[in-house]
């Protein structure tokens, strides 16, 4: 059973870090640290237990820190921001797992937005290395790009020239109705299997601006405090502590005793169940007293 509930404490390929306005993302993914055997984890690239530690930590900056103004997405790995899904990985999985392996990623990207929109919290992907497939997706998903300009680094979709296929997690409606690149020319970089680099990914907008090596992070820092300059203080967050769930199987019918939270799920008929149970009259009368006791 794949376990969807993690904390930064817990993270493996991630590094959450929080510095008053600032919160930065590092990805610094751990080759043998994968969700299944058969494949290694190489150049940041990434399975679903990847994705379920960036899901939990974009869910923890909404909701446990609603001081931070700006997050700056990155690798900690020299030359490389992220190369995408392992291909490995999806070449042993099957067809169910795949379709439901880039659902799962495009929501994460979809939080990502959704927490900016709606929080007024910006992304800032500060691309250190090159960034294809799924790599350049998470870096569209952010509300500025920035790409080192090292004369090797680049941003690509390589997915139709070397698989034949369309990118999975929603890069080229991204590429032109967010980023509103021309469908000419996304046309053509999705054929580019090399991708872009640092002036013509600017001029085509497939990236904000590009840096060389020795100016990258300050200008990263520039942006950064432009975006958190004079913002207002927010008040406290809220804790997200993890859940006690249980799961049990009903063959064939719904058990009448369901503990409060438990899923049950049905596997003849594809679906499960959860009861959520109030507490019950004492509990609430205790409860009602004691927060009187303190008022």
């Amino acid at each position: 059973m794949i376990n969807f509930q993690t904390s930064p404490e817990q993270y493996k390929h991630w590094k959450l870090s929080v510095d008053g306005a600032v919160a930065t993302l590092s990805m610094d993914v751990q080759e043998d640290q994968t969700l299944a055997d058969g494949y290694k984890l190489k150049l940041n690239s990434y399975d679903l237990g990847v994705d379920i530690e960036l899901a939990d930590a974009v869910q923890r900056l909404r909701f446990e820190h609603p001081e931070v103004r700006a997050v700056v997405v990155t690798s900690l790995k020299p030359r490389i921001f992220c190369a995408g899904a392992n291909i490995y990985m999806l070449g042993t999985s099957s067809h169910a797992f795949k379709v439901n392996f880039c659902k799962f990623t495009n929501e994460t990207r979809c939080a990502i937005e959704d927490d900016s929109r709606h929080s007024g919290r910006r992304y800032i992907a500060a691309l250190n290395g090159t960034a294809s497939g799924g790599g350049y997706e998470l870096a569209i998903a952010c509300d500025e790009i920035y790409l080192v300009d090292d004369g090797n680094s680049a941003v690509s979709l390589p997915e139709v020239p070397l698989l034949g296929v369309l990118p999975g997690t929603g890069g080229l409606t991204r590429l032109v109705d967010k980023r509103k690149v021309r469908r000419d020319r996304a046309d053509v970089f999705s054929t580019l299997a090399e991708g872009l680099k640092g002036k013509r990914a600017t001029e085509w907008g497939l990236i904000d601006d590009s840096f060389p090596t020795s100016k990258f992070l300050q200008a990263i820092d520039a942006r950064v405090a432009q975006i958190v300059g004079g913002q207002k203080k927010v008040g406290p967050g809220i804790k997200l502590n993890a859940l006690a769930v249980g799961a049990g199987l009903v063959p064939a019918r719904m058990d009448s005793d369901v503990r409060a939270g438990t899923p049950r799920p049905y596997r003849d008929r594809r679906h499960s169940r959860v009861q959520i149970r109030q507490p019950e009259a004492e509990s609430r009368k205790a409860l009602c007293r004691s927060n009187c006791a303190r008022a």
